[in-house]
């Protein structure tokens, strides 16, 4: 999945959020997100990031996502 959505005027919108503002159909069932940018790994303390992309830094994921990172 695309780590960020595009709007039509070319701005990027964060996906990754501390919660999910849709309908749920499953709590508590994702356990890895997986992006262009990374892999993060659900756990109880929070996303931690498990895999970077080749050329992406720590500060752009973070830049790009609604919630903190732990490294």
């Amino acid at each position: 999945m695309e780590h960020t959505a595009k709007k039509k005027d070319g701005s990027q919108d964060i996906k990754i959020l501390p919660a999910c503002t849709l309908p749920l159909t499953g709590v508590g069932v994702v356990n890895e997100i997986i992006t262009d940018l990374c892999v993060l790994s659900v756990t109880i303390k929070g996303l931690e990031l498990r895999e970077m992309a080749p050329g992406v830094t720590v500060e752009e994921i973070r830049s790009k996502t609604g919630c903190p990172i732990i490294e």
